[in-house]
C-alpha cells in the first residue's frame, strides 16, 4: 500500500484548539474539493505528493519525533481519502491521532481504527466557484453525528473571508445546530482567512459571527498562528 505524501515535518498547530502545541504533520496529496480559499493548494493533486509506504512514513516520523510532541496530525489536502494507511501509521505510535478533514468522506471517516481529535470543516458556499453542492454539507453532519456517537473529540472550524455574508453564515450555523445529534460539547471555531491585514476595516464583522454562533454553540476566534509566526 501507498499514498501520496506532500510532507512529514513537526511545528506547532496554527489552527483551532489544539493551538500552540507540538504535533508531527503527516500532509497528503488529494482532494476532492476544490475551495477557492486554499492555502495548500500544492496539496490538491495527487500527482503532487510522493508515493510513501506506511513503513516509510512511520521511518520518517521516528527521526523528527520530539519529547514535547503528543501528537500526529494527519492532513492534505483531504486525508481520509487514506483511511487504511492512516489507521496502519497509527498503530505504530503510542501518541494522540489528529485528522484534519473537510468532513465529506464519512464512511471513510468512520474506518480509521484508531482517533483522538478531529478537526472537522464546515464549508459555506462562498468556499466555492460556483453553485454549492448541498451534499458536502450533508456529509459533514454525517461525519460530526459520527464522531460524537462514538465519543470522539470533534470540533468544527469556519474559515470566514471578508467576502462572507452574516446572512449566509447565519443560515448554515443554524441548519447546523437542527441537525447535530448532540450539541452541548461541540465547539465551533471561526478562522478569519489569513492575510489578517484584509480585515482591518471591516474586523466588527468578527464579532457578528461570533453572536451568530453563541446563539447554538460554544465559539472562538482564532486566527492562523502559524502565519503569523511565519512558521510551516
Amino acid at each position: 500500500m501507498k499514498a501520496p505524501i506532500i510532507e512529514i515535518f513537526s511545528s506547532f498547530q496554527g489552527e483551532g484548539l489544539l493551538i500552540g502545541e507540538r504535533q508531527i504533520f503527516v500532509r497528503f496529496a488529494g482532494c476532492n474539493l476544490n475551495c477557492n480559499y486554499c492555502d495548500t493548494s500544492d496539496s490538491k493533486l495527487e500527482k503532487s505528493g510522493t508515493l510513501m509506504t506506511p513503513d516509510e512514513v512511520v521511518g520518517q516520523i521516528r527521526k523528527i519525533i520530539t519529547p514535547d510532541c503528543k501528537t500526529i496530525s494527519f492532513t492534505g489536502g483531504e486525508p481520509s481519502l487514506y483511511p487504511d494507511f492512516i489507521s496502519m501509521v497509527s498503530e505504530e505510535f503510542n501518541l494522540n491521532i489528529m485528522l484534519e478533514t473537510n468532513g465529506t468522506l464519512p464512511e471513510n471517516i468512520d474506518s480509521i481504527k484508531k482517533l483522538d481529535i478531529v478537526s472537522l470543516d464546515i464549508k459555506l458556499p462562498e468556499h466555492f466557484d460556483g453553485d454549492f453542492d448541498n451534499s458536502i454539507f450533508l456529509n459533514e453532519i454525517k461525519s460530526l453525528n459520527l464522531l460524537i456517537t462514538k465519543s470522539i473529540n470533534v470540533y468544527c472550524k469556519v474559515v470566514v473571508l471578508p467576502s462572507t455574508k452574516i446572512k449566509s453564515f447565519k443560515e448554515v450555523v443554524e441548519k447546523l445546530s437542527q441537525n447535530i445529534s448532540n450539541k452541548s460539547n461541540l465547539k465551533i471555531i471561526i478562522q478569519p482567512s489569513s492575510p489578517l491585514g484584509e480585515w482591518k476595516d471591516i474586523n466588527f464583522k468578527l464579532f457578528e459571527f461570533s453572536e451568530v454562533v453563541g446563539q447554538y454553540f460554544e465559539v472562538s476566534t482564532i486566527p492562523q498562528i502559524h502565519k503569523i509566526l511565519d512558521i510551516e
